[in-house]
């Protein structure tokens, strides 16, 4: 998740970062070198249909079809299929002319049919979301269902469809948002409602025609929140460090939360990953800290575990005496005990971790997943899946500052655990090894092991004394900073080329306090002020973003060494073309803030945008790409200046792509993040989510006019998150088509 969903909060984390080590950035590295709603399906100009009130526009011209008697030539290449769509900042979801959006999956939609429907005026039980549609609908994953009901990853018609939440607009959540006095909140059942709406949901979704719709009578339709019961698993397990008053045995601790990016494993099971979770921690540093030790304050400060918590859970008071449900979010030393088996001192090592579910044993326990380190996971992408090799996957840690994170398991993928459920996970994702991402200047790069004993990770390091290899893994971060990897900024989603594995990830933006104008370097290159639109507030630094690739050695993914190059930097269309705008993007592709990242089946990399900076300009929007490979562009030499002083920096940059292969597919409502990106097996069907729209303005809910959206309800309603549903109207594949 970028800026944009958070600026009604307290600074975040990822903003500051948390990062003090004096490990080399790309700067000292390589500074030498380098629906259940009716949808407008004709075109209809952009005011008209905003005036009718429809929450999406189909726009654009349609393709020409073949003519009738007239063979086809043959398939040779992968060429986008639409046109592309333009700017906007209407409250309504614009597609291109040729294809349809329909609503899916909305905040507070019933999973079950006992549930009655939403009545979005906050009104709503919180016991109810137990079994409705939770908040801020992000990552998400589509697993094909097979007649006998078990995983089929070659079935479209039904399958499951997995997605987190990340979050919750509470403004919207509650009749008057919520009740808060002096930094206290005052109402049990405001807070229990917010921590039911986080976490993930899976619904069972069918194909009867053309029309895609989820079940709400499903047995597989299931809720997983903050207070669902969670196996500990893996090295960090049955560990004095995950020893809380909930599991005096470390074995087990209560949701998942704060769930941005996902991932998924060739034996169906999904991976939700815990990202901006240490804010809604209470430590009140003045009286917590003469209370624990050296080592503890060092973790605290390096993964940010400090504050009141932005919800202020932790104040609330549960009616039962012996209810800790709210007591957990208190990181604090308030017990007697040697262990913390008294209290929840130790709750934050709990939090952080790549969470797998399985999604077709509904009563299953999720495990969280201790071998793939402790950080803020903003998804997990598994890279090619060979017999005989061992599995890997890629995880970005979303903080200014920080880390690109490889997982190699140690045992080699046997095609028949295809289908074992979170059995093949305890053997693939409990023993392996976890590396961090060092870039040299010769535009390579080093995948350095974080295990005690090797790359300074040892008792003798002098910011953090390792004890063992759990406390590695817990203190990732640290473990990372003593290997001396590479700083960087905003490692965002990732994406793994289907075809020959090469890695996407997506560095969302900067601002000029963290990439200044001497910090710039081949793998952030740019310095430069882009004022916002109609205000003239400069915003310095790389507040656009861009899009960082690698190739392993020898296209192993278990490889200690890979090539690196910039595919794409975003930028106004109008922006200097030599300094700024160096991907070349035109009014019908530029882009700012990239972030979610996502590649289909045929090809095609998807690109979401959460943006501020050109938020006055554009609502978010999502691209589709057809990429190149690692190395197909060239040296360029940037000329930044603040100014008073210029830099010269060389940068190697992908081969631009021009309109042909990049355009904008979809623009979403206002003041929302696209975000989460799934589709079914045959290309038909892409699931998109829509993100807080309305969230940055702060409403006066006696005045729905003072909303920032209405969508998707239109009218005066509350706005709500949603999964859309897009499909081609002549049944072909979204995106791009073989032509």
């Amino acid at each position: 998740m970028s800026d944009s969903g958070k600026r009604h909060r307290a600074v975040e984390l990822e903003d500051i970062g948390t990062n003090s080590s004096d490990n080399q950035t790309f700067d000292s590295v390589v500074r030498a070198h380098l629906s259940r709603r009716a949808l407008i399906k004709r075109a209809l100009g952009v005011t008209a249909s905003a005036l009718l009130g429809s929450p999406f526009i189909g726009c654009g011209t349609a393709g020409s079809a073949t003519e009738p008697g007239v063979k086809p030539e043959e398939p040779k290449e992968l060429k986008l299929n639409f046109s592309a769509v333009p700017k906007s900042l209407t409250d309504t979801l614009i597609v291109p002319d040729g294809y349809t959006a329909s609503l899916l999956f909305c905040l507070g939609d019933p999973m079950a049919v006992s549930v009655p429907a939403y009545r979005n005026d906050g009104s709503d039980s919180a016991a109810s979301f137990t079994q409705r549609a939770g908040d801020h609908h992000d990552g998400m994953s589509f697993f094909g269902m097979g007649p006998s009901s078990a995983h089929d990853p070659q079935a479209s018609a039904r399958g499951l469809l997995v997605m987190n939440h990340e979050g919750s607009t509470t403004a919207y959540l509650h009749p008057s948002g919520p009740t808060v006095e002096k930094n206290v909140r005052l109402v049990e059942q405001e807070v229990i409602k917010e921590l039911n709406v986080y976490g993930v949901s899976v619904i069972e979704v069918i194909r009867q025609g053309s029309q895609l719709s989820y079940k709400t009578d499903s047995p597989f339709n299931r809720r997983i929140t903050t207070y669902t019961d969670m196996t500990i698993s893996g090295p960090a397990a049955q560990t004095a460090y995950m020893v809380t008053a909930y599991s005096p045995d470390g074995t087990r601790t209560r949701g998942t939360l704060s769930n941005c990016a996902n991932g998924h494993t060739p034996w169906g099971t999904y991976l939700t990953c815990e990202e901006n979770w240490a804010g809604y921690f209470r430590r009140v540093t003045t009286v917590d800290n003469p209370n624990r030790t050296a080592k503890e304050l060092a973790s605290f400060a390096r993964y940010g575990v400090s504050g009141n918590g932005r919800e202020l859970w932790a104040t609330a008071v549960a009616t039962a005496p012996d209810d800790t449900s709210f007591a957990r979010w208190n990181a604090m030393k308030t017990g007697i005990t040697a262990n913390g088996s008294d209290d929840f001192r130790n709750v934050a090592n709990t939090y952080g971790w790549v969470v797998e579910i399985d999604p077709f044993v509904p009563t299953s326990t999720p495990k969280k997943r201790t071998a793939l380190g402790r950080f803020a996971h903003e998804g997990a992408w598994l890279g090619p899946v060979v017999p005989g090799k061992p599995l890997v996957w890629y995880m970005g840690d979303d903080t200014r500052g920080d880390y690109i994170y490889k997982y190699v398991s140690t045992a080699s993928w046997d095609p028949a655990d295809a289908n074992g459920g979170l059995a093949a996970g305890d053997k693939y994702l409990d023993h392996g090894k976890l590396y961090v991402a060092k870039f040299h200047a010769d535009g390579t790069g080093t995948w350095l092991e974080l295990r005690l004993g090797a790359n300074g990770i040892n008792a003798q390091n002098p910011a953090y004394a390792f004890a063992d290899q759990a406390d590695v893994l817990i203190q990732a971060r640290l473990a990372a900073d003593a290997a001396g990897a590479t700083k960087m900024d905003r490692p965002e989603w990732g994406a793994v080329h289907p075809h020959n594995g090469e890695v996407y990830l997506s560095l969302t933006n900067n601002n000029s306090t963290v990439r200044t104008l001497d910090s710039t370097d081949a793998a952030n290159p740019r310095f430069y002020n882009h004022p916002k639109e109609g205000t003239g507030t400069a915003q310095r630094g790389n507040p656009n973003g861009h899009i960082i690739r690698w190739a392993e050695t020898n296209a192993d993914p278990a490889a200690t060494g890979f090539r690196w190059d910039i595919f794409l930097f975003g930028a106004r269309s109008s922006a200097d073309a030599v300094n700024e705008n160096l991907s070349g993007l035109t009014d019908n592709n530029d882009f700012s803030s990239p972030d979610g990242l996502w590649f289909g089946r045929n090809g095609v990399l998807w690109i979401q945008t959460d943006d501020n900076a050109y938020a006055n300009v554009t609502n978010s929007m999502l691209l589709a790409t057809i990429p190149g490979r690692v190395g197909d562009g060239g040296k360029k030499a940037i000329a930044n200046s603040d100014g008073m002083k210029t830099k010269m920096v060389e940068t190697y940059a992908g081969k631009a792509p021009g309109e042909t292969n990049l355009r904008r597919f979809l623009v979403g409502p206002k003041e929302c993040e696209i975000t989460g990106l799934a589709e079914t097996p045959d290309g038909k069907t892409l699931f998109v989510n829509i993100q807080h729209p309305g969230e940055d303005t702060p409403p006066n809910l006696l005045d729905p006019a003072s909303f920032g959206s209405h969508w998707p309800d239109g009218g005066s309603a509350r706005p709500r998150s949603a999964t859309i549903v897009i499909t081609k109207n002549d049944g072909g594949t979204v995106g791009g088509s073989l032509l």
